[in-house]
Protein backbone atom coordinates (compact mmCIF):
# COMPACT_ATOMS: atom_id res chain seq x y z
CA UNK A 1 0.00 0.00 0.00
CA UNK A 2 0.97 3.29 -1.13
CA UNK A 3 1.85 6.85 0.98
CA UNK A 4 0.05 10.41 0.04
CA UNK A 5 0.82 12.49 3.04
CA UNK A 6 3.98 11.91 4.88
CA UNK A 7 5.01 14.16 7.67
CA UNK A 8 8.60 14.46 9.19
CA UNK A 9 9.48 15.94 11.98
CA UNK A 10 6.96 18.88 11.69
CA UNK A 11 7.39 21.50 14.32
CA UNK A 12 5.48 24.54 14.92
CA UNK A 13 5.99 27.06 17.76
CA UNK A 14 3.76 29.99 19.02
CA UNK A 15 5.80 32.43 21.21
CA UNK A 16 8.58 29.57 21.90
CA UNK A 17 6.00 27.36 22.93
CA UNK A 18 5.36 24.08 20.67
CA UNK A 19 2.03 24.27 19.24
CA UNK A 20 3.25 20.83 17.49
CA UNK A 21 6.52 18.97 17.99
CA UNK A 22 8.59 16.61 16.06
CA UNK A 23 5.27 14.79 14.74
CA UNK A 24 5.99 11.99 12.05
CA UNK A 25 2.87 10.53 10.63
CA UNK A 26 1.97 8.69 6.95
CA UNK A 27 -1.32 8.63 5.77
CA UNK A 28 -1.51 5.30 4.08
CA UNK A 29 -3.42 4.31 0.72
CA UNK A 30 -7.67 3.61 1.61
CA UNK A 31 -7.93 4.55 4.98
CA UNK A 32 -9.64 6.99 6.81
CA UNK A 33 -7.51 8.47 9.58
CA UNK A 34 -8.87 10.43 12.80
CA UNK A 35 -6.85 12.73 14.25
CA UNK A 36 -8.07 13.51 18.28
CA UNK A 37 -6.70 14.83 21.01
CA UNK A 38 -7.23 17.10 24.37
CA UNK A 39 -8.26 20.83 23.87
CA UNK A 40 -4.90 22.53 22.91
CA UNK A 41 -3.40 19.34 21.75
CA UNK A 42 -2.29 20.53 18.29
CA UNK A 43 -4.87 19.39 16.16
CA UNK A 44 -5.80 22.75 14.42
CA UNK A 45 -2.30 23.64 13.99
CA UNK A 46 -1.52 20.29 12.43
CA UNK A 47 -4.25 20.49 9.97
CA UNK A 48 -2.87 24.60 9.21
CA UNK A 49 0.72 22.68 8.50
CA UNK A 50 -0.81 20.02 5.90
CA UNK A 51 -3.18 22.29 4.08
CA UNK A 52 -0.67 25.36 4.14
CA UNK A 53 -2.27 28.05 6.04
CA UNK A 54 0.92 27.64 8.64
CA UNK A 55 4.22 27.22 7.21
CA UNK A 56 6.37 25.20 9.76
CA UNK A 57 9.17 26.12 12.48
CA UNK A 58 10.91 22.70 11.03
CA UNK A 59 10.52 19.19 9.50
CA UNK A 60 8.71 18.40 6.46
CA UNK A 61 5.17 17.78 4.39
CA UNK A 62 4.95 15.67 1.37
CA UNK A 63 1.89 15.26 -0.10
CA UNK A 64 1.87 12.51 -3.32
CA UNK A 65 5.30 11.90 -3.35
CA UNK A 66 6.89 15.82 -3.51
CA UNK A 67 7.88 17.92 -0.98
CA UNK A 68 4.98 20.44 -0.28
CA UNK A 69 6.44 22.36 2.50
CA UNK A 70 6.82 25.62 0.98
CA UNK A 71 3.84 25.78 -1.17
CA UNK A 72 1.18 27.87 -1.21
CA UNK A 73 -2.28 26.46 0.44
CA UNK A 74 -3.43 27.36 -3.85
CA UNK A 75 -1.17 25.37 -5.13
CA UNK A 76 -1.44 22.43 -2.41
CA UNK A 77 -5.37 22.62 -3.19
CA UNK A 78 -4.32 22.14 -7.00
CA UNK A 79 -2.30 19.08 -6.27
CA UNK A 80 -5.57 17.76 -4.85
CA UNK A 81 -5.49 18.89 -0.69
CA UNK A 82 -8.86 19.85 0.49
CA UNK A 83 -9.84 21.06 3.69
CA UNK A 84 -12.89 21.93 4.97
CA UNK A 85 -13.52 24.31 8.45
CA UNK A 86 -14.86 23.70 11.70
CA UNK A 87 -16.85 26.50 10.48
CA UNK A 88 -18.50 26.17 7.54
CA UNK A 89 -17.08 27.71 4.04
CA UNK A 90 -19.77 27.82 1.72
CA UNK A 91 -21.08 30.63 -0.31
CA UNK A 92 -23.75 31.78 2.35
CA UNK A 93 -25.47 33.83 -0.22
CA UNK A 94 -25.68 31.58 -2.84
CA UNK A 95 -28.16 28.96 -3.31
CA UNK A 96 -27.48 25.05 -2.52
CA UNK A 97 -27.12 24.55 -6.31
CA UNK A 98 -25.20 27.18 -7.12
CA UNK A 99 -22.42 26.04 -4.46
CA UNK A 100 -22.97 22.45 -5.96
CA UNK A 101 -21.95 23.94 -9.74
CA UNK A 102 -18.76 25.67 -8.66
CA UNK A 103 -17.58 22.59 -6.47
CA UNK A 104 -18.23 20.12 -9.77
CA UNK A 105 -16.76 23.07 -11.95
CA UNK A 106 -13.46 23.57 -9.34
CA UNK A 107 -13.47 19.61 -9.61
CA UNK A 108 -13.22 19.47 -13.69
CA UNK A 109 -10.65 21.87 -13.43
CA UNK A 110 -13.12 24.36 -15.72
CA UNK A 111 -12.99 28.08 -14.71
CA UNK A 112 -15.46 29.65 -12.38
CA UNK A 113 -18.40 30.09 -14.34
CA UNK A 114 -21.48 30.62 -12.12
CA UNK A 115 -24.56 33.00 -13.78
CA UNK A 116 -26.04 32.61 -17.06
CA UNK A 117 -23.06 30.78 -18.85
CA UNK A 118 -23.12 27.86 -16.10
CA UNK A 119 -27.02 27.75 -15.20
CA UNK A 120 -27.24 27.01 -18.86
CA UNK A 121 -24.91 24.23 -19.09
CA UNK A 122 -27.53 21.25 -18.47
CA UNK A 123 -24.84 18.30 -17.81
CA UNK A 124 -23.42 20.61 -14.69
CA UNK A 125 -27.22 21.55 -13.69
CA UNK A 126 -27.93 17.99 -13.43
CA UNK A 127 -24.91 16.37 -11.50
CA UNK A 128 -25.01 18.87 -9.18
CA UNK A 129 -28.82 18.21 -8.53
CA UNK A 130 -27.65 14.42 -7.85
CA UNK A 131 -25.26 15.93 -5.64
CA UNK A 132 -27.86 17.58 -3.16
CA UNK A 133 -29.77 14.65 -3.88
CA UNK A 134 -27.43 11.98 -2.70
CA UNK A 135 -26.93 14.59 0.96
CA UNK A 136 -31.11 14.60 1.40
CA UNK A 137 -30.88 18.15 0.00
CA UNK A 138 -33.15 18.21 -3.45
CA UNK A 139 -35.50 20.17 -1.95
CA UNK A 140 -33.61 22.86 -0.34
CA UNK A 141 -31.85 23.18 -3.85
CA UNK A 142 -33.10 27.05 -4.63
CA UNK A 143 -32.56 27.99 -0.96
CA UNK A 144 -29.74 30.68 0.03
CA UNK A 145 -27.25 28.52 1.73
CA UNK A 146 -26.58 30.81 4.86
CA UNK A 147 -30.19 29.78 5.57
CA UNK A 148 -30.40 25.89 5.74
CA UNK A 149 -29.77 24.77 8.91
CA UNK A 150 -26.17 23.41 10.82
CA UNK A 151 -26.79 20.09 9.54
CA UNK A 152 -27.56 20.53 6.47
CA UNK A 153 -25.13 23.25 5.66
CA UNK A 154 -22.54 20.47 7.06
CA UNK A 155 -23.97 17.98 4.84
CA UNK A 156 -23.81 20.91 1.71
CA UNK A 157 -19.71 21.33 2.90
CA UNK A 158 -18.66 17.65 2.46
CA UNK A 159 -20.88 17.09 -0.91
CA UNK A 160 -18.69 20.33 -2.30
CA UNK A 161 -15.49 19.17 -0.48
CA UNK A 162 -15.86 15.56 -2.38
CA UNK A 163 -17.26 17.14 -5.78
CA UNK A 164 -13.77 18.95 -6.03
CA UNK A 165 -12.10 15.18 -6.50
CA UNK A 166 -9.55 15.47 -3.70
CA UNK A 167 -7.20 13.19 -3.72
CA UNK A 168 -6.81 14.10 0.27
CA UNK A 169 -9.82 15.26 2.10
CA UNK A 170 -9.41 17.27 5.15
CA UNK A 171 -12.26 17.65 7.04
CA UNK A 172 -11.82 19.23 10.27
CA UNK A 173 -14.46 18.59 12.92
CA UNK A 174 -17.49 18.34 10.32
CA UNK A 175 -19.56 16.89 13.09
CA UNK A 176 -19.19 19.52 15.80
CA UNK A 177 -22.43 22.13 17.23
CA UNK A 178 -24.60 19.49 16.12
CA UNK A 179 -27.29 18.05 18.42
CA UNK A 180 -27.66 14.67 18.91
CA UNK A 181 -30.50 13.41 16.26
CA UNK A 182 -28.60 15.88 13.13
CA UNK A 183 -25.62 14.69 14.09
CA UNK A 184 -26.31 10.83 13.82
CA UNK A 185 -27.71 11.58 10.00
CA UNK A 186 -24.67 13.49 9.18
CA UNK A 187 -22.52 10.85 10.53
CA UNK A 188 -24.43 8.68 8.68
CA UNK A 189 -23.88 10.45 5.43
CA UNK A 190 -20.77 11.45 5.83
CA UNK A 191 -20.17 7.42 6.63
CA UNK A 192 -21.66 6.75 3.27
CA UNK A 193 -20.05 9.06 1.39
CA UNK A 194 -16.38 8.47 2.77
CA UNK A 195 -16.97 4.50 1.66
CA UNK A 196 -17.87 5.49 -1.66
CA UNK A 197 -14.87 7.98 -1.55
CA UNK A 198 -11.71 6.10 -3.27
CA UNK A 199 -9.19 9.21 -1.97
CA UNK A 200 -7.61 10.08 1.03
CA UNK A 201 -9.24 11.21 4.55
CA UNK A 202 -8.37 13.09 7.60
CA UNK A 203 -10.90 13.30 10.20
CA UNK A 204 -10.60 15.60 13.15
CA UNK A 205 -12.73 14.41 15.61
CA UNK A 206 -13.41 14.46 19.52
CA UNK A 207 -16.62 12.64 19.82
CA UNK A 208 -15.67 8.45 20.48
CA UNK A 209 -18.87 7.29 18.63
CA UNK A 210 -17.63 9.47 15.27
CA UNK A 211 -14.27 7.47 15.46
CA UNK A 212 -15.36 4.25 16.09
CA UNK A 213 -17.92 4.67 13.05
CA UNK A 214 -15.97 6.78 10.44
CA UNK A 215 -12.30 6.03 10.55
CA UNK A 216 -10.10 3.02 10.25
CA UNK A 217 -7.07 4.39 12.02
CA UNK A 218 -6.74 6.77 14.77
CA UNK A 219 -3.69 9.13 15.97
CA UNK A 220 -3.81 10.14 19.08
CA UNK A 221 -2.11 14.17 19.35
CA UNK A 222 -1.01 15.01 22.84
CA UNK A 223 0.82 18.57 23.99
CA UNK A 224 1.76 18.50 20.84
CA UNK A 225 3.06 15.07 20.24
CA UNK A 226 1.64 11.73 18.23
CA UNK A 227 1.69 9.19 21.51
CA UNK A 228 -0.35 6.34 19.66
CA UNK A 229 -1.63 5.56 16.59
CA UNK A 230 -3.91 2.47 16.25
CA UNK A 231 -7.22 1.31 14.92
CA UNK A 232 -10.13 1.96 16.96
CA UNK A 233 -10.03 -1.59 18.76
CA UNK A 234 -6.99 -1.33 19.70
CA UNK A 235 -7.20 1.95 21.16
CA UNK A 236 -9.96 1.17 22.96
CA UNK A 237 -8.46 -1.91 24.42
CA UNK A 238 -5.22 -0.29 24.85
CA UNK A 239 -5.27 3.26 25.14
CA UNK A 240 -1.64 5.02 25.90
CA UNK A 241 -2.78 7.87 27.65
CA UNK A 242 -4.88 9.30 30.47
CA UNK A 243 -7.19 10.82 27.36
CA UNK A 244 -7.38 7.96 25.32
CA UNK A 245 -8.48 6.27 28.16
CA UNK A 246 -11.19 8.53 28.95
CA UNK A 247 -12.26 9.02 25.54
CA UNK A 248 -13.46 5.48 24.76
CA UNK A 249 -14.21 4.51 28.67
CA UNK A 250 -11.74 2.43 29.09
CA UNK A 251 -9.97 1.62 32.79
CA UNK A 252 -7.14 -1.13 31.99
CA UNK A 253 -6.56 -3.42 35.07
CA UNK A 254 -3.95 -6.33 34.48
CA UNK A 255 -5.39 -9.38 36.86
CA UNK A 256 -6.01 -12.87 36.22
CA UNK A 257 -9.71 -14.41 36.20
CA UNK A 258 -10.29 -18.04 38.26
CA UNK A 259 -14.03 -18.68 37.25
CA UNK A 260 -16.19 -16.36 38.34
CA UNK A 261 -13.31 -14.60 40.22
CA UNK A 262 -11.17 -11.59 38.85
CA UNK A 263 -7.71 -11.58 40.92
CA UNK A 264 -5.79 -8.76 40.85
CA UNK A 265 -2.11 -8.86 40.30
CA UNK A 266 -1.68 -6.69 43.88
Amino acid sequence: MGELLRLHGLTKRFGGVAATDDVEWTVIEGEVHALIGPNGAGKTTLVHLISGAFQPDAGEVHFAGENVTRASMHERVRRGLVRSYQVTSIFRRLSALDNARLALQAGRGSSLRLWAPARKDAPLTRDAHALLVRMGLEARAEVAAGTLTHGEQRRLEVALALATRPRLLLLDEPLSALDSETRLDVRCEIHRHLRGFDGYTVLVAHDVVDIMVLADRVVVLDDGRVTQVADPVGLERRPRSAYAAALVGTNLLRAHRRGDVIELAD
